[in-house]
Parts: structure tokens; C-alpha cells; sequence
């Protein structure tokens, strides 16, 4: 099962958001998260990100993950060969393409991925469009930036817009996203999961494991409320 897979009926008010960290830089920082319970923990492969780790930091944090939650290598338009190795070497659960690779390029590593698609500059009813490109990819993280540029910026999409889109597929939100403001982004757009960087961070890749906490207490009352709106009336959870 992904972590993208809500393990509950599409129906259930009760389902689960799913949280993915990423940019993770520090082995503390790993501990904490796999403490807090979230699901997938991203380290970013993109020589310009300053969240970027070479593949022996990469292989450190994997080892000292326990509980569910799952890696997911971030790549962008790398080349092949650079790719392969990611996979190789640090095994992870999830590939996460970033760039303009294809569907076939994206697929052709024996490895799940997840495409992110930039939300600045289409419209709500291209995002299905863009969706479609990729009919291997487990799952999308939908970001705030504009499309081929790296995620971690805290740019925020157009939320209420987002919600009248009709996906069909597994989605990540992601962009601006912080304690502060998770609740009412889960609310409007209900996604499979949130996924968060900078809204969790001190200084890019150095997470505050304040706000980490934070961030983890705030999505799970926004799945308690949502629960609890949605439970027929004269019921409690």
C-alpha cells in the first residue's frame, strides 16, 4: 500500500490525511518526524536546492527511519544515469520527478514515482490536463510555484480553486504550507495528503521541531473536525 492510499473506503469521513516532510538534511530531524508519525520523509536530489544531500547523507537518514514512513527521492531533470543510481543505492519507496521528464522517462527506473506540477500560470481545469500526462505516476504533488521551478519556495496556490477540481488521482498539496494555515488549505481542497518544507523550517533543510510538532497537531485536528462535521447528525466520534 502507498502512503498515498488513504487504507480507508474513499467514503470514510474518518480517512486520514497523509504528511510528507521534505527536505530533510538532518538525522535529528528524521528521528523526530518517524516520532510524530509522518508518512513519508523527502530528500532532494537537485544540485541548486539548498536542501540538496549527496547519496552517503541520503543513505544515513534512510537508516535510522523506522515506523511507516516511507523515502521519496526528489529529482529534477537529472540525467538518467543519475537517476538509476538514487535508486540503486538508497532504495527508496518513491521516486518524485520535479522537472519536465516524461511519463515514460519517469516510469523507467522499477521505482513508484510521484510528478509534481507547478500550479502558477494554468488554469484549475488544466490541472486534470496535466494530471493525465502521467498515467504511471502513483501519485502528484501539486506545488504553488510556477511550472519548472523547485518546490520549497512557500508559494501558495489558489486553494478555493483547487477544490472544484475534478483529480481522479492521488494528490499531495504543497506550497506555503504551515500550522498556521493547513487546517483551512485541508478544508478547501481535501487532498490525500499535505506536504511540507520551508512551513517547518528554521533556515532551508534545518527543520524546528516546534513547528514540526505543530504542523502534525494541525492536520490531525483538521482530520478530527472534518470527521466530526461529516458524521450524521446526533453522532459523535
Amino acid at each position: 500500500m502507498s502512503f498515498l492510499d488513504s487504507g480507508e473506503g474513499a467514503g470514510d469521513a474518518r480517512a486520514r490525511t497523509r504528511i510528507k516532510f521534505c527536505g530533510m538534511t538532518r538525522i535529528e530531524d528524521v528521528r523526530l518526524a518517524c516520532a510524530l508519525g509522518v508518512d513519508a520523509i523527502g530528500v532532494v536530489f537537485v544540485p541548486r536546492s539548498a536542501r540538496c544531500i549527496d547519496l552517503d547523507r541520503a543513505r544515513a537518514l534512510h537508516d535510522v527511519i523506522d515506523g511507516r514512513a516511507r523515502v521519496v527521492a526528489l529529482v529534477m531533470d537529472a540525467p538518467a544515469d543519475a537517476v538509476a543510481a538514487i535508486v540503486d543505492r538508497l532504495r527508496p519507496d518513491f521516486l518524485q520527478f520535479h522537472g519536465n521528464e516524461d511519463d515514460a522517462f519517469c516510469a523507467a527506473f522499477g521505482c513508484p514515482f510521484i510528478k509534481a506540477i507547478g500550479l502558477r500560470g494554468i488554469g484549475v481545469d488544466d490541472v486534470p490536463v496535466q494530471l493525465a500526462r502521467y498515467p504511471s505516476a502513483t501519485g502528484f504533488v501539486l506545488d504553488g510555484h510556477a511550472q519548472g521551478a523547485l518546490g520549497g519556495s512557500g508559494e501558495r496556490g489558489d486553494w478555493h480553486a483547487l477544490g472544484t477540481a475534478q483529480m481522479h488521482r492521488p494528490w499531495l498539496l504543497a506550497g506555503g504550507l504551515d500550522a498556521g494555515n493547513v487546517a483551512t488549505a485541508i478544508a478547501l481542497t481535501r487532498p490525500q495528503g499535505v506536504d511540507v518544507a520551508s512551513g517547518i523550517e528554521r533556515a532551508p533543510g534545518i527543520k524546528n521541531a516546534d513547528k514540526m510538532r505543530a504542523f502534525v497537531e494541525a492536520v490531525r485536528a483538521a482530520d478530527s473536525s472534518l470527521s466530526s462535521s461529516l458524521l450524521p447528525q446526533g453522532e459523535s466520534g
